[in-house]
């Protein structure tokens, strides 16, 4: 989910004094032009019933994917000129997850009538979900404590500023929910499946995400959109507007059509290249449909925006644990499979409980609302270590090293731990002030 309501903290950032509207220009509308050239082929193969061979098939159909990501980022953050509360947040959660949900879900549904897929089907979201924590946090930190070196050499910032990336209080809600979900996450390998009840309390759990969001006060300035999203939002607004409905319509319609060929080919590609077909769902395709969000998430803290930046990350692991995983086991029944949810077995148990306690782990970071760069440097170490630690009991010990770290933080910044727990159930407008 694309969130940049979190304000810069921890560096400092200049704001565009020009709000005239304005046509966006050549570089802009090439880039645009270039998604759609990279997408088409994929079209052409989805309409003329083409299929060479599985490689042939996830490179063109995963350019397309990637394409339309962009497209769609570009929009869902541009929107937000436009559209505001409650209904923004509510689109904007369901649009920019879109690429990521495609092919999950796709393989939950088919699980429903092939067993052989059930195996892929929790796989994206695990590999997502951790390359989102292990490798876009990391980055956002150092890429921001680098932009405050600037800063401090004028004398802007303090020196620690290079050492810490410090959040606003407005992130106790985000990480609140996000603390809590990653404690019930454990249920699910304790229950080796995701019942379909179980799915349904999730995405309980994300409407009253929206709703306490929601419930949220303004602030007095509007966030800075950068990059492609900015030249779209600064157009005349009738112009803006069809144009982000022009980006959504044709995004949705390439990234729905090549969500299925994408994700066979996936599958497929695994034997014709001698990889492992699991390898390859769990991260090629999150590498595709995350690259979009790591680039809007860089160019904030390029922009010394921070605390944007490292909210965005937080907001769609929020979406992930939630929405995502809530709706796998009602795919699978909607699929065929049967009421009692979606299986797994004892590969994607292990990968719940390492995807869960690198959350937990996380979340014991940044409940304190600091981000300290050697914090970030050993989230990017654990998070490399787990494609050399490839066997289950070698994944069992990582995970535990997770948690043991975790209580390690947790004890060293207790103080910070019931306020962010109770964020998610304090009065409007008390949780992010």
């Amino acid at each position: 989910m694309i969130d940049t309501t979190a304000p810069a903290t921890g560096s400092t950032r200049t704001t565009d004094t020009s709000s005239a509207p304005r046509r966006m220009g050549r570089s802009a509308w090439a880039r645009i032009a270039l998604c759609v050239v990279l997408a088409l082929p994929a079209v052409v193969f989805r309409v003329g019933g083409l299929a060479p061979n599985p490689v042939v098939d996830l490179l063109v159909f995963g350019g397309a994917v990637v394409a339309a990501s962009f497209l769609l980022a570009w929009a869902a953050e541009a929107a937000q000129k436009d559209i505001a509360g409650a209904l923004a947040i509510a689109l904007l959660a369901l649009i920019a997850v879109l690429p990521e949900y495609a092919v999950d879900l796709y393989y939950a549904f088919r699980s429903g009538s092939e067993s052989a897929y059930e195996q892929f089907a929790a796989a994206n979201m695990t590999g997502s979900n951790r390359l989102l924590l292990g490798f876009g946090w990391p980055l956002v930190v150092v890429i921001s404590l680098l932009v405050a070196r600037r800063y401090v050499r004028v004398g802007a910032l303090p020196a620690a500023a290079t050492k810490v990336l410090r959040l606003e209080q407005s992130s106790r809600l985000d990480i609140g929910f996000l603390a809590l979900l990653a404690l019930v996450a454990f249920l699910i390998p304790a229950m080796g499946s995701i019942p379909v009840w179980f799915g349904v309390l999730l995405l309980a759990a994300f409407a009253a995400y929206l709703w306490r969001a929601s419930q949220v006060p303004d602030g007095d300035d509007d966030e800075e959109l950068v990059g492609m999203a900015g030249n779209i939002a600064a157009m005349p607004q009738r112009a803006r507007r069809w144009t982000v409905v022009a980006l959504f319509v044709v995004a949705a319609a390439v990234i729905l059509a090549s969500a299925e060929p994408f994700a066979d080919a996936l599958v497929q590609s695994g034997s014709a290249l001698g990889v492992d077909s699991y390898f390859l769902v769990q991260w090629l395709a999150p590498i595709a449909t995350e690259a979009p969000e790591f680039i809007v998430a860089a160019l904030f803290a390029l922009r010394g925006m921070g605390g944007a930046a490292i909210g965005t990350l937080i907001a769609s692991k929020v979406n992930q644990w939630s929405l995502l995983v809530g709706s796998l086991p009602i795919a699978h029944v909607l699929g065929g499979g049967t009421t009692g949810g979606l299986p797994l077995d004892a590969r994607q148990v292990v990968e719940f409980v390492l995807t869960a306690s690198q959350t937990v782990l996380g979340v014991a970071i940044i409940v304190a609302l600091r981000f300290h760069r050697w914090s970030a440097i050993a989230l990017l170490v654990l998070f490399a270590v787990q494609f050399v630690v490839t066997d289950t009991s070698g994944r069992w010990v990582l995970s535990g090293v997770h948690v043991a770290v975790a209580l390690v933080v947790l004890w060293v910044q207790r103080a910070a731990v019931l306020p962010t727990l109770a964020a998610p159930f304090r009065r409007a407008g008390t949780a992010r002030s």
